[in-house]
């Protein structure tokens, strides 16, 4: 509840400042976008920085179906609840930009997850890269369901940004690569030694981040996250906690400008199916044995955030009122998800009851048997001495 009430101050606090100070067409402000695509971008970046390699490596095969044909079949779910509630086949637009799950939200509630690091490796790396499979069906599917609307950008655009990406992506690992050595010896030297080495490693990172964002090469951050890994400790987790609240701050602020009650019930909607399907299909990747001490908390571990935010902001050109409904789906996907995760972390603390005590049984009682008499010795003959002849 903690939590909850965290995030509800967040979102109430931009949108105080909205109001306050009359902040109208946010969105459309070229310091917002750049705002919440660099939280995106350390959201994504959060994310990778903290998967265990080794569990990533065994968990592989089930990252790319849930990154493939997860995504799928959540954005199927989502719209069949909107079709049903709403018969309107343009929600299927709203129902892509809700399936990914926030990298940012992840990273920030890492630290405090009961997960194992194999439920952990896989819900980072599902919420690092399904972003393109997003973006993708974006692509496709906006003109589908807007019947010749127009579509957000285009696969031309898509295929050049994915071949951007993975270049700055494999700069970065040829500059890994050479300096891989080196940074490992540091790290056994002297604590000024360590200290200057990290500090050069996060001057880099920020670097590569900035051209990153700057270019909207998001994916290229999230690849840099599984190899580039200054060690700061909790820094990492901590700015992400710290991001996450700026991200539902960033929120607030489009939310009070586009706030209509009818299409906010849209959203409450389109947020419960969100978390409905990510319960749904993470139970059916985690059937396998291994998953079952961690499948609950990845049926609940929809979150959704700055992703979402930037595809609405995309969407809103060609469908108007997609912020209006994809902020407070949002707002109760997170909820939905403090709220559920904080009642099963009880549940799940309460020790089992103790079984009931067997009453004590009286000691069977045995028959005495007598003890068999000792016979008497014989007497041996004496010795007789031969007389000599």
């Amino acid at each position: 509840m903690i939590r909850s009430a965290a995030l509800l101050s967040a979102l109430g606090a931009g949108w105080l400042c909205a109001w306050q100070w009359g902040l109208h067409e946010v969105d459309r402000s070229p310091v917002y976008g750049y705002f919440i695509t660099a939280l995106l971008g350390f959201g994504l970046y959060a994310s990778t920085s903290g998967i265990v390699i080794a569990e990533f490596r065994k968990q592989l095969r089930t990252v790319v179906l849930a990154v493939t044909i997860g995504v799928l079949a959540k954005v199927a779910l989502i719209f069949g609840v909107m079709y049903f509630a709403f018969h309107d086949p343009a929600y299927l637009v709203l129902a892509v930009a809700v399936a990914q799950i926030d990298p940012l939200s992840v990273a920030a509630m890492r630290a405090k997850s009961r997960m194992s690091d194999s439920a952990k490796a896989l819900l980072s790396a599902w919420a690092s890269f399904d972003d393109p499979i997003t973006v993708l069906l974006t692509v496709y599917l906006t003109a589908f369901a807007l019947q010749g609307g127009g579509a957000v950008g285009g696969v031309g655009t898509f295929a050049v940004n994915l071949v951007l990406n993975l270049a700055l992506a494999g700069v970065a690992f040829m500059l890994w690569t050479l300096v891989r050595g080196r940074v490992r010896r540091a790290e056994t030297g002297g604590r000024a030694v360590r200290y200057a080495v990290r500090a050069v490693m996060v001057v880099a990172v920020l670097a590569i981040g900035f051209v990153a964002v700057q270019y909207s090469l998001l994916l290229a951050l999230a690849l840099l996250g599984l190899f580039f890994r200054p060690d700061l400790g909790r820094w990492v987790d901590g700015l992400a906690q710290a991001g996450m609240v700026l991200a539902l701050a960033a929120v607030g602020l489009v939310l009070a400008a586009e706030f209509s009650w009818v299409l906010a019930g849209v959203g409450a909607v389109l947020g419960a199916a969100a978390f409905g399907a990510q319960a749904v299909v993470a139970f059916a990747l985690t059937a396998p044995k291994r998953w079952r001490g961690d499948r609950v908390r990845l049926a609940l571990g929809q979150q959704n955030g700055l992703t979402a935010i930037i595809l609405a902001l995309l969407l809103e050109p060609t469908f108007p009122g997609a912020i209006a409904v994809v902020a407070p789906a949002v707002v109760v996907v997170n909820l939905l998800h403090a709220v559920a995760n904080g009642v099963y972390d009880r549940v799940a603390a309460r020790p089992a009851p103790a079984p009931a005590p067997v009453p004590a049984r009286p000691p069977k009682r045995v028959p005495r048997v007598p003890l068999k008499p000792a016979t008497a010795p014989q007497a041996t003959p004496a010795y007789r001495v031969k007389p000599t002849p």
